[in-house]
Protein backbone atom coordinates (compact mmCIF):
# COMPACT_ATOMS: atom_id res chain seq x y z
CA UNK A 1 0.00 0.00 0.00
CA UNK A 2 1.35 3.34 -1.19
CA UNK A 3 1.64 6.34 1.62
CA UNK A 4 -1.13 8.40 1.26
CA UNK A 5 -0.07 12.20 0.94
CA UNK A 6 -3.04 13.18 3.14
CA UNK A 7 -1.21 11.06 5.86
CA UNK A 8 2.13 12.49 5.90
CA UNK A 9 0.77 16.21 5.52
CA UNK A 10 -1.16 15.69 8.64
CA UNK A 11 2.31 14.47 10.34
CA UNK A 12 4.05 17.31 8.90
CA UNK A 13 1.17 20.10 9.82
CA UNK A 14 1.39 18.09 13.47
CA UNK A 15 5.08 17.58 14.48
CA UNK A 16 6.85 19.83 16.72
CA UNK A 17 10.37 19.76 15.40
CA UNK A 18 11.91 21.64 19.00
CA UNK A 19 10.40 18.46 21.23
CA UNK A 20 11.95 16.08 18.58
CA UNK A 21 15.20 18.00 18.75
CA UNK A 22 15.55 18.03 22.59
CA UNK A 23 14.65 14.55 22.56
CA UNK A 24 17.05 13.57 20.77
CA UNK A 25 19.93 15.98 22.85
CA UNK A 26 18.38 14.87 26.01
CA UNK A 27 19.26 10.72 25.15
CA UNK A 28 22.38 12.06 24.09
CA UNK A 29 22.88 13.64 27.53
CA UNK A 30 22.78 10.20 28.91
CA UNK A 31 26.08 8.59 28.93
CA UNK A 32 25.74 5.17 27.70
CA UNK A 33 29.33 3.39 26.72
CA UNK A 34 28.97 -0.12 26.57
CA UNK A 35 28.53 -1.51 30.13
CA UNK A 36 26.78 1.78 30.94
CA UNK A 37 23.48 1.03 29.43
CA UNK A 38 21.24 1.59 32.22
CA UNK A 39 21.67 4.80 32.62
CA UNK A 40 20.27 5.20 29.48
CA UNK A 41 17.98 2.92 29.49
CA UNK A 42 15.97 4.76 32.94
CA UNK A 43 15.75 7.95 30.37
CA UNK A 44 13.73 5.46 27.82
CA UNK A 45 11.67 3.66 30.65
CA UNK A 46 10.51 7.46 31.56
CA UNK A 47 9.73 7.99 27.78
CA UNK A 48 8.33 4.44 27.09
CA UNK A 49 5.36 4.94 29.84
CA UNK A 50 4.26 7.98 28.60
CA UNK A 51 3.51 6.44 25.80
CA UNK A 52 1.62 3.98 27.61
CA UNK A 53 3.99 1.07 26.36
CA UNK A 54 4.21 -1.06 29.70
CA UNK A 55 8.14 -0.96 29.63
CA UNK A 56 9.49 -4.36 31.51
CA UNK A 57 13.40 -4.45 32.02
CA UNK A 58 15.85 -6.93 32.95
CA UNK A 59 19.11 -7.60 33.37
CA UNK A 60 21.07 -9.36 30.69
CA UNK A 61 24.49 -8.79 32.96
CA UNK A 62 24.59 -7.58 36.42
CA UNK A 63 23.71 -4.26 36.57
CA UNK A 64 23.51 -4.00 32.35
CA UNK A 65 19.96 -3.96 31.37
CA UNK A 66 17.32 -4.41 28.36
CA UNK A 67 14.23 -2.39 28.16
CA UNK A 68 10.98 -3.49 26.29
CA UNK A 69 7.77 -2.96 25.78
CA UNK A 70 4.40 -2.44 23.02
CA UNK A 71 1.33 -1.20 22.84
CA UNK A 72 -1.87 -3.49 21.68
CA UNK A 73 -3.83 -2.05 19.01
CA UNK A 74 -7.91 -1.57 18.04
CA UNK A 75 -7.31 -5.25 16.65
CA UNK A 76 -6.61 -6.94 13.03
CA UNK A 77 -3.85 -5.34 12.76
CA UNK A 78 -0.09 -6.75 12.70
CA UNK A 79 2.63 -6.07 15.16
CA UNK A 80 5.47 -3.87 14.53
CA UNK A 81 8.89 -3.88 16.06
CA UNK A 82 11.39 -1.50 16.46
CA UNK A 83 14.62 -2.31 18.03
CA UNK A 84 17.95 -0.85 18.80
CA UNK A 85 21.16 -0.89 21.28
CA UNK A 86 21.48 1.53 24.17
CA UNK A 87 25.24 1.35 23.89
CA UNK A 88 28.03 3.34 22.15
CA UNK A 89 31.36 3.40 22.00
CA UNK A 90 33.80 5.51 24.07
CA UNK A 91 34.48 9.40 23.79
CA UNK A 92 38.49 8.91 24.16
CA UNK A 93 39.99 12.32 22.23
CA UNK A 94 36.81 14.26 21.36
CA UNK A 95 37.24 16.98 24.21
CA UNK A 96 40.67 17.53 22.99
CA UNK A 97 39.62 17.33 19.49
CA UNK A 98 36.66 20.19 20.30
CA UNK A 99 38.31 22.07 23.24
CA UNK A 100 37.15 25.67 23.42
CA UNK A 101 34.13 24.91 20.93
CA UNK A 102 30.56 24.24 21.15
CA UNK A 103 30.81 20.51 20.38
CA UNK A 104 33.27 19.81 23.18
CA UNK A 105 31.20 18.33 25.35
CA UNK A 106 30.59 14.83 23.84
CA UNK A 107 27.00 14.54 25.30
CA UNK A 108 26.11 18.29 25.31
CA UNK A 109 24.08 17.13 21.88
CA UNK A 110 25.29 20.65 20.51
CA UNK A 111 22.98 22.05 17.54
CA UNK A 112 25.56 23.56 14.69
CA UNK A 113 25.00 24.15 10.89
CA UNK A 114 21.74 22.50 11.51
CA UNK A 115 23.22 19.03 12.93
CA UNK A 116 23.02 17.92 16.25
CA UNK A 117 26.59 16.75 17.60
CA UNK A 118 27.41 14.27 20.44
CA UNK A 119 28.33 10.63 20.59
CA UNK A 120 25.50 8.46 20.03
CA UNK A 121 23.61 10.65 18.17
CA UNK A 122 23.80 8.05 14.82
CA UNK A 123 25.02 5.17 16.39
CA UNK A 124 22.04 4.99 17.21
CA UNK A 125 19.61 7.35 19.45
CA UNK A 126 18.42 9.20 16.64
CA UNK A 127 16.99 6.00 15.31
CA UNK A 128 15.17 5.46 18.85
CA UNK A 129 14.59 8.57 19.53
CA UNK A 130 12.73 8.74 15.60
CA UNK A 131 11.12 5.72 16.52
CA UNK A 132 9.34 6.72 20.05
CA UNK A 133 8.76 10.25 18.74
CA UNK A 134 7.03 8.67 15.55
CA UNK A 135 4.44 6.73 17.72
CA UNK A 136 3.90 10.17 19.78
CA UNK A 137 3.28 11.99 16.44
CA UNK A 138 0.73 9.35 15.70
CA UNK A 139 -1.00 9.76 18.98
CA UNK A 140 -0.88 13.65 18.45
CA UNK A 141 -2.43 12.94 14.83
CA UNK A 142 -5.42 11.86 16.46
CA UNK A 143 -5.20 8.42 14.88
CA UNK A 144 -5.83 4.94 16.74
CA UNK A 145 -3.79 1.90 15.77
CA UNK A 146 -5.36 -1.31 14.73
CA UNK A 147 -1.58 -2.94 15.31
CA UNK A 148 0.84 -3.47 18.00
CA UNK A 149 3.87 -1.29 18.29
CA UNK A 150 6.59 -2.96 20.22
CA UNK A 151 10.00 -1.23 21.31
CA UNK A 152 13.27 -3.40 22.42
CA UNK A 153 16.24 -1.91 23.50
CA UNK A 154 19.03 -3.80 24.10
CA UNK A 155 22.90 -3.42 25.26
CA UNK A 156 26.42 -4.71 24.48
CA UNK A 157 26.11 -4.07 20.89
CA UNK A 158 29.26 -2.44 20.58
CA UNK A 159 32.18 -3.59 20.96
CA UNK A 160 35.25 -1.13 22.05
CA UNK A 161 35.58 -2.41 25.72
CA UNK A 162 37.39 -5.26 27.23
CA UNK A 163 34.89 -8.29 28.11
CA UNK A 164 31.78 -6.48 26.43
CA UNK A 165 30.27 -6.30 22.40
CA UNK A 166 29.22 -9.86 21.96
CA UNK A 167 25.73 -9.19 21.63
CA UNK A 168 24.44 -10.19 25.39
CA UNK A 169 21.67 -7.70 25.33
CA UNK A 170 19.68 -8.97 22.01
CA UNK A 171 20.63 -12.89 23.00
CA UNK A 172 18.67 -12.24 26.02
CA UNK A 173 16.05 -10.94 24.50
CA UNK A 174 15.68 -13.42 21.39
CA UNK A 175 15.80 -15.84 23.73
CA UNK A 176 13.12 -14.63 25.47
CA UNK A 177 10.91 -13.85 22.37
CA UNK A 178 11.90 -18.03 21.91
CA UNK A 179 10.39 -18.67 24.79
CA UNK A 180 7.04 -17.00 24.88
CA UNK A 181 8.02 -14.41 27.45
CA UNK A 182 7.58 -11.83 24.58
CA UNK A 183 5.53 -11.81 22.05
CA UNK A 184 6.88 -12.42 18.04
CA UNK A 185 6.69 -9.75 15.74
CA UNK A 186 5.56 -9.97 12.41
CA UNK A 187 8.39 -7.49 10.97
CA UNK A 188 11.46 -5.57 12.89
CA UNK A 189 13.31 -1.99 11.66
CA UNK A 190 16.46 -2.19 13.55
CA UNK A 191 17.23 1.58 13.69
CA UNK A 192 21.12 1.56 12.78
CA UNK A 193 21.48 4.53 10.73
CA UNK A 194 21.39 4.55 7.24
CA UNK A 195 20.81 7.92 6.11
CA UNK A 196 17.17 7.03 5.53
CA UNK A 197 17.76 3.98 3.04
CA UNK A 198 16.31 0.99 3.59
CA UNK A 199 19.06 -2.08 3.94
CA UNK A 200 17.36 -5.54 3.25
CA UNK A 201 21.06 -7.08 3.08
CA UNK A 202 24.16 -7.42 5.35
CA UNK A 203 27.65 -8.31 5.14
CA UNK A 204 29.01 -10.96 7.60
CA UNK A 205 32.17 -11.23 9.32
CA UNK A 206 34.51 -13.05 11.53
CA UNK A 207 37.98 -11.61 12.60
CA UNK A 208 40.64 -14.25 12.59
CA UNK A 209 43.75 -13.79 14.92
CA UNK A 210 46.66 -15.86 13.98
CA UNK A 211 50.08 -16.72 15.81
CA UNK A 212 53.02 -17.77 14.02
CA UNK A 213 55.49 -19.36 16.09
CA UNK A 214 59.10 -20.53 15.51
CA UNK A 215 62.23 -19.62 17.46
CA UNK A 216 64.31 -16.92 18.87
CA UNK A 217 68.12 -17.12 17.81
CA UNK A 218 71.16 -14.26 18.36
CA UNK A 219 71.25 -12.60 14.94
CA UNK A 220 75.12 -14.11 14.81
CA UNK A 221 74.06 -17.33 14.37
CA UNK A 222 70.02 -17.08 12.47
CA UNK A 223 70.52 -21.33 11.79
CA UNK A 224 69.78 -22.09 14.72
CA UNK A 225 66.75 -20.09 14.86
CA UNK A 226 63.65 -20.51 12.60
CA UNK A 227 61.67 -17.18 11.57
CA UNK A 228 58.74 -16.55 12.52
CA UNK A 229 58.74 -13.39 10.42
CA UNK A 230 59.94 -15.13 7.34
CA UNK A 231 57.06 -17.48 8.12
CA UNK A 232 54.41 -14.79 8.52
CA UNK A 233 55.20 -13.44 4.97
CA UNK A 234 54.49 -16.73 3.11
CA UNK A 235 51.35 -16.39 5.52
CA UNK A 236 49.86 -12.86 4.45
CA UNK A 237 50.79 -13.85 0.87
CA UNK A 238 48.54 -16.62 1.21
CA UNK A 239 45.63 -14.35 3.13
CA UNK A 240 45.83 -12.10 0.34
CA UNK A 241 45.63 -14.55 -2.76
CA UNK A 242 43.14 -16.11 -0.69
CA UNK A 243 41.20 -12.98 -0.55
CA UNK A 244 41.34 -12.12 -4.52
CA UNK A 245 40.05 -15.42 -5.15
CA UNK A 246 36.94 -15.06 -2.92
CA UNK A 247 37.05 -11.36 -4.50
CA UNK A 248 36.50 -13.12 -7.95
CA UNK A 249 34.16 -15.41 -7.90
CA UNK A 250 30.78 -13.87 -6.70
CA UNK A 251 29.40 -10.29 -6.25
CA UNK A 252 25.90 -9.66 -4.31
CA UNK A 253 24.10 -6.90 -5.82
CA UNK A 254 23.20 -4.91 -2.78
CA UNK A 255 26.85 -5.77 -0.17
CA UNK A 256 29.51 -6.23 -3.33
CA UNK A 257 32.46 -8.75 -3.17
CA UNK A 258 33.52 -10.52 -0.27
CA UNK A 259 37.68 -10.21 0.87
CA UNK A 260 39.91 -11.38 3.48
CA UNK A 261 41.54 -8.02 5.16
CA UNK A 262 44.64 -7.91 7.43
CA UNK A 263 44.25 -5.21 9.75
CA UNK A 264 47.49 -6.08 11.94
CA UNK A 265 50.73 -7.49 12.02
CA UNK A 266 53.06 -7.41 15.03
CA UNK A 267 56.69 -9.79 15.35
CA UNK A 268 60.55 -9.25 16.04
CA UNK A 269 62.65 -7.59 18.44
CA UNK A 270 65.68 -6.37 18.63
CA UNK A 271 68.63 -8.51 17.05
CA UNK A 272 67.49 -11.42 17.02
CA UNK A 273 65.78 -14.12 14.98
CA UNK A 274 62.27 -13.52 15.44
CA UNK A 275 60.51 -15.84 17.55
CA UNK A 276 57.08 -15.20 17.28
CA UNK A 277 54.73 -13.00 14.95
CA UNK A 278 50.86 -12.42 15.32
CA UNK A 279 48.50 -11.03 12.63
CA UNK A 280 44.72 -10.29 12.55
CA UNK A 281 42.36 -10.31 9.70
CA UNK A 282 38.83 -9.65 9.28
CA UNK A 283 36.70 -11.45 6.58
CA UNK A 284 33.41 -10.13 4.75
CA UNK A 285 30.73 -12.77 3.77
CA UNK A 286 28.57 -12.19 1.40
CA UNK A 287 24.42 -13.32 2.29
CA UNK A 288 24.98 -16.49 0.24
CA UNK A 289 27.87 -17.77 2.16
CA UNK A 290 28.22 -19.65 4.92
CA UNK A 291 30.50 -18.55 8.20
CA UNK A 292 31.97 -22.05 8.98
CA UNK A 293 32.58 -22.58 5.30
CA UNK A 294 34.37 -19.30 4.82
CA UNK A 295 35.91 -20.26 8.40
CA UNK A 296 37.11 -23.86 6.84
CA UNK A 297 38.44 -22.16 3.36
CA UNK A 298 40.75 -19.42 5.30
CA UNK A 299 42.30 -22.15 7.37
CA UNK A 300 43.11 -24.57 4.38
CA UNK A 301 44.84 -21.59 2.63
CA UNK A 302 47.10 -20.85 5.91
CA UNK A 303 47.51 -24.09 6.80
CA UNK A 304 48.42 -25.30 2.73
CA UNK A 305 51.70 -22.30 3.03
CA UNK A 306 54.87 -24.84 2.85
CA UNK A 307 56.50 -23.67 6.24
CA UNK A 308 60.29 -24.48 7.83
CA UNK A 309 60.37 -27.45 9.81
CA UNK A 310 59.88 -25.67 13.53
CA UNK A 311 56.96 -23.29 12.47
CA UNK A 312 53.20 -23.73 14.48
CA UNK A 313 50.53 -21.50 13.68
CA UNK A 314 47.80 -21.22 15.87
CA UNK A 315 44.01 -19.43 15.04
CA UNK A 316 41.46 -17.90 17.08
CA UNK A 317 38.02 -15.88 16.93
CA UNK A 318 37.62 -13.69 19.23
CA UNK A 319 34.49 -11.93 17.72
CA UNK A 320 31.50 -14.47 18.03
CA UNK A 321 28.05 -13.15 17.62
CA UNK A 322 25.50 -14.33 16.69
CA UNK A 323 27.42 -17.67 15.76
CA UNK A 324 30.59 -18.52 17.73
CA UNK A 325 32.86 -17.99 15.26
CA UNK A 326 31.84 -14.45 14.37
CA UNK A 327 28.08 -12.71 12.65
CA UNK A 328 26.23 -14.35 9.98
CA UNK A 329 25.09 -12.28 6.91
CA UNK A 330 21.74 -11.66 6.83
CA UNK A 331 18.95 -10.99 4.07
CA UNK A 332 15.26 -10.61 3.28
CA UNK A 333 13.41 -10.44 0.15
CA UNK A 334 13.95 -6.48 -1.18
CA UNK A 335 10.48 -6.79 -2.49
CA UNK A 336 8.18 -7.42 0.48
CA UNK A 337 5.65 -5.11 1.13
CA UNK A 338 6.47 -3.96 4.10
CA UNK A 339 10.11 -3.18 2.53
CA UNK A 340 8.28 -1.27 -0.08
CA UNK A 341 5.95 0.79 2.14
CA UNK A 342 8.64 1.54 4.43
CA UNK A 343 10.65 3.21 1.35
CA UNK A 344 7.80 4.86 -0.61
CA UNK A 345 7.21 6.57 3.42
CA UNK A 346 11.13 7.64 3.55
CA UNK A 347 10.99 8.72 -0.05
CA UNK A 348 7.86 10.82 0.37
CA UNK A 349 8.81 12.58 3.79
CA UNK A 350 12.30 13.44 2.41
CA UNK A 351 12.82 13.01 -1.57
CA UNK A 352 15.26 11.31 -2.64
CA UNK A 353 15.77 8.89 0.43
CA UNK A 354 14.16 5.17 1.15
CA UNK A 355 16.70 3.74 -1.52
CA UNK A 356 17.28 -0.25 -0.72
CA UNK A 357 20.90 -0.58 -0.28
CA UNK A 358 22.89 -2.75 1.66
CA UNK A 359 24.19 -2.84 4.95
CA UNK A 360 28.04 -2.14 4.90
CA UNK A 361 28.10 -3.54 8.56
CA UNK A 362 27.56 -5.71 10.98
CA UNK A 363 24.72 -5.60 13.40
CA UNK A 364 22.10 -7.76 15.44
CA UNK A 365 19.51 -8.07 12.80
CA UNK A 366 20.74 -12.07 12.17
CA UNK A 367 19.26 -12.48 15.74
CA UNK A 368 16.06 -11.68 14.23
CA UNK A 369 15.42 -13.10 11.12
CA UNK A 370 17.41 -16.42 12.18
CA UNK A 371 16.86 -16.99 15.77
CA UNK A 372 12.96 -15.62 16.12
CA UNK A 373 11.62 -15.74 12.49
CA UNK A 374 11.12 -11.73 12.10
CA UNK A 375 11.66 -10.36 8.85
CA UNK A 376 14.27 -6.83 9.74
CA UNK A 377 15.83 -4.39 8.41
CA UNK A 378 18.08 -1.73 9.25
CA UNK A 379 16.90 1.87 9.09
CA UNK A 380 17.24 5.65 10.92
CA UNK A 381 18.23 9.08 10.49
CA UNK A 382 22.50 9.24 10.60
CA UNK A 383 25.41 8.11 8.45
CA UNK A 384 27.69 5.43 9.27
CA UNK A 385 30.57 7.21 8.18
CA UNK A 386 30.85 9.42 10.79
CA UNK A 387 29.83 7.19 13.98
CA UNK A 388 32.50 5.81 15.94
CA UNK A 389 34.74 9.14 14.79
CA UNK A 390 35.00 12.49 16.61
CA UNK A 391 32.67 14.15 14.49
CA UNK A 392 29.78 11.89 14.89
CA UNK A 393 26.35 13.80 14.28
CA UNK A 394 22.98 13.95 12.85
CA UNK A 395 21.57 16.27 10.32
CA UNK A 396 18.29 18.06 11.88
CA UNK A 397 16.22 17.72 8.72
CA UNK A 398 16.64 14.18 8.26
CA UNK A 399 16.34 13.21 11.53
CA UNK A 400 12.84 14.75 11.50
CA UNK A 401 11.85 13.11 8.12
CA UNK A 402 12.55 10.09 9.96
CA UNK A 403 10.30 11.20 12.41
CA UNK A 404 7.04 11.46 9.70
CA UNK A 405 8.43 8.74 7.58
CA UNK A 406 8.21 6.24 10.52
CA UNK A 407 4.82 7.46 11.75
CA UNK A 408 3.58 7.05 8.39
CA UNK A 409 5.29 3.60 8.21
CA UNK A 410 3.47 2.66 11.49
CA UNK A 411 -0.05 3.84 10.03
CA UNK A 412 0.45 1.96 7.02
CA UNK A 413 1.71 -1.19 8.70
CA UNK A 414 -0.50 -1.59 11.42
CA UNK A 415 -3.75 0.08 10.09
CA UNK A 416 -5.68 3.32 11.82
CA UNK A 417 -9.18 4.78 12.50
CA UNK A 418 -9.92 8.24 14.24
CA UNK A 419 -9.23 8.33 17.73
Amino acid sequence: MMISAQLLERFRKTIDRDDVVALLQAAVSRQSITGNEANFVDFLEERMIDLRLDPERADFLPGRPNIWGGRKGSGGGKRLLFIGHTDTVHVSGWEERWKGSEREDPFGGAVVDGEIWGRGTGDLKAGICSALAALQLVDKSGLKLQGDVAFAFVGDEESGEPGTGVSAGVKDYTRRVVAGEIERPDFAVYVEPTRLSVFPAQMGFFIADVKITGKSAYFGVPEVGVDALKAAHAVLAAIWDHSQAISTRAEHPLVGRAFALVTEINGGGYIAVPGECSLSLIRKLLPEENLDDAVAELEAAIRGVNLEDGIAIELDYPAGRDHRLGGSPAEVAADLQQIISLADALDAAMPGRGRIEGAPYWSEVPFLIDQIGCPAVYCAPGDITNCHTLEERVNIEEYVAGVVAFAAFIANHCGVVEA
